[in-house]
């Protein structure tokens, strides 16, 4: 604040007596014009005589807004309360409803429609982000968010779905959140034709796979194949579908599956694979080395196998991440507490595989692969462990094994009607499990009823062979689709087959126990991210045939071998 002005007789402020810029340039200044305010209101010149205390001491109420020595806002409720405290309780408040808006409310809308308390998002809708998808697709209805188990277990609830009614959805890589297509030759069944994804779109509310006479890569004809790999994983629970299937119920050659597998090995990259499926063990013994034998021993193990190869029972390569890995090489984990790894590996449980009937009747197989193999292929399938619903519909598939897998296979007459070239209708499949050695089961379902139940102690310990008892696959396990052809799988009626042929699925929905929910494909029990990662060229890179061979890289040293 500027000092008071010294006392003058003459004027209240001295006089300027430097000409101004206009009288020095020849302009002589007008007469001064009286201000109508001091005319009007009579008011002096000198503030100080309108009765405003000027002195340095006085102070106004808002001096202290603009002094910074003064305390800061944070005190000024114990000052009552300002015109800070109000700018700031308005700031915290704003704050709150955009934290409500776009954090809170996501969650609670979620989560209450997933417990069935949906009022809150039937009057408001989150708006959809383009490219993003939930876990639980939002076409998914409310009435699908639980189920009853169909072995007696507690209720489950939806994890993930996908209704596949937008339109025009594709799967080439970085397409979708969860599904990615295929772009390679399906060698390991010797099939006829190029997996591409341009044969993968949703259409009419569907996802439709499409089988057709092209000219591909060599090839000449071209199928699809996607999966969750990586992506989305699930371990225990239930999977469904609701599928048309492609063809007609009495040409054979057609081979669609819906599928899953352990997410250590990726389908279509053979060298993932080597040493990885269909192996379910976690036992140091015979069972994880070549052939299931050392030096010919057991005997067991090297006759009674498959006709086709001399009845050798085994060619597989060994366990790669077995339970005999020695310390320090390398395996993905985790240790038990006696120090010994986890034994891991890609398993495969099937939802179904299509065929057709030598009496041209429309079926499907059930089934899951194992290693290593009983004796003969011959599992422990009593009455007990092999739980068929209704035999006149379902019976026990004479295919159990070759040298590369063991099969426990179920197989069932499909509804006839649900093939695109007669009715074109919809079935239900799908597989509910435990995994693991203890209650542990798989239960598969065939037209929405159950067709047949596997129980665990029907892959026990066979002294024979000297293998040890082999789990419910325990690892994260992803979905894989697709839709093709190969003699592998049975004769293959290339002059009556019609194409294109599509196979339609409706939805895929995944469950699990309220309270046992296990998804992801990295989970801490099972983990598969660093090793993945670590060797990612094995499962992005679809030449890799081999892991040794065309990959380059050793398999871990065995100490049942005595390699350690």
């Amino acid at each position: 604040m500027l000092p008071p002005p010294e006392p003058d007789s003459q004027a209240p402020f001295p006089l300027k007596t430097t000409p101004s810029r206009r009288s020095s340039a020849g302009i002589q200044p007008r007469n001064r014009v009286t201000s109508f305010a001091s005319s009007t209101f009579h008011l002096a010149p000198d503030p100080r005589l309108w009765g405003t205390d000027l002195s340095p001491d006085s102070k106004e109420p808002d001096d202290d807004l603009h002094d910074p020595e003064e305390d800061s806002p944070s005190s000024c409720i114990s000052r009552g309360v300002d015109s800070r405290c109000i700018n700031l309780g308005c700031l915290f408040v704003l704050m709150l409803v955009f934290i409500s808006l776009f954090g809170g409310y996501p969650i609670f809308s979620y989560t209450t429609t997933l417990s069935g308390l949906s009022l809150l998002t039937v009057q408001f809708k989150v708006p959809e982000i383009y490219g993003f998808r939930s876990l639980v697709d939002v076409d998914t209805p409310e009435e699908a968010y639980t189920k009853p188990s169909w072995n007696g277990g507690p209720e489950m609830e939806l994890v993930f779905s996908d209704e596949f009614n937008v339109p025009g959805r594709t799967f080439w890589p970085g397409d979708d959140p969860y599904w990615e297509a295929v772009d390679l030759h399906y060698w390991e069944t010797n099939n006829l034709e190029w997996y591409s994804p341009e044969a993968l779109v949703t259409k009419d509310g569907y996802l439709q796979v499409t089988l057709s006479q092209k000219n591909t890569h060599d090839l000449s004809y071209q199928g699809g194949m996607m999966s969750t790999w990586n992506k989305f994983c699930f371990t225990g629970g239930y999977v469904e579908v609701n599928v048309s299937l492609p063809g007609v119920p009495n040409v054979m050659g057609f081979w669609p599956a819906i599928w899953t597998m352990g997410n250590l090995g990726r389908a279509g990259y053979g060298a993932s694979l080597e040493g990885m499926w269909p192996y379910t063990y976690d036992a140091c013994d015979v069972g994880t080395v070549a052939n299931q034998t050392v030096n010919g021993q057991p005997v067991a193990a090297t006759v009674n196998g498959d006709a086709g190869k001399g009845g050798a029972l085994s060619w597989l390569p060994g366990q790669r991440l077995s339970r005999c890995t020695c310390k320090g090489e390398s395996h993905p984990g985790p240790v038990h507490s006696d120090g010994t790894y986890v034994g891991r590996a890609a398993p495969e449980i099937d939802i179904f595989e299509a065929q057709i009937s030598s009496d041209f009747v429309g079926q499907v197989s059930q089934s899951a692969q194992w290693a290593p193999f009983n004796a003969g292929y011959i599992w422990k399938n009593t009455s007990l462990n092999e739980i068929i619903r209704d035999p006149t519909i379902s019976t026990h598939n004479t295919y159990t094994g070759s040298v590369l897998q063991q099969a426990t296979s179920v197989v069932t007459t499909t509804d006839q009607n649900c093939y695109e070239g007669t009715g074109g209708c919809f079935s239900i499949y799908g597989f509910e499990y435990v995994p693991g050695f203890d209650n542990a089961y798989i239960t598969w379902i065939s037209n929405n009823q159950v067709s047949w139940t596997l129980n665990v102690a029907g892959m026990g310990a066979d002294p024979a062979v000297q293998i040890s008892s082999r789990p419910v696959p325990q690892e994260p396990m992803y979905v894989i689709l697709d839709l093709g052809m190969s003699t592998n799988f049975g004769p293959v009626d290339l002059g009556n087959l019609p194409f294109p042929a599509h196979m339609r699925v409706d939805y895929i929905r995944v469950y699990q126990p309220k309270n046992n929910r296990n998804i992801g494909c990295d989970p801490k029990d099972f983990p598969t991210t660093k090793y993945i990662n670590t060797y990612l060229e094995a499962y992005t890179n679809p030449n890799l045939t081999t892991w040794r061979g065309d990959f380059g890289q050793p398999f871990p040293k065995n100490s049942f071998l005595g390699q350690c």
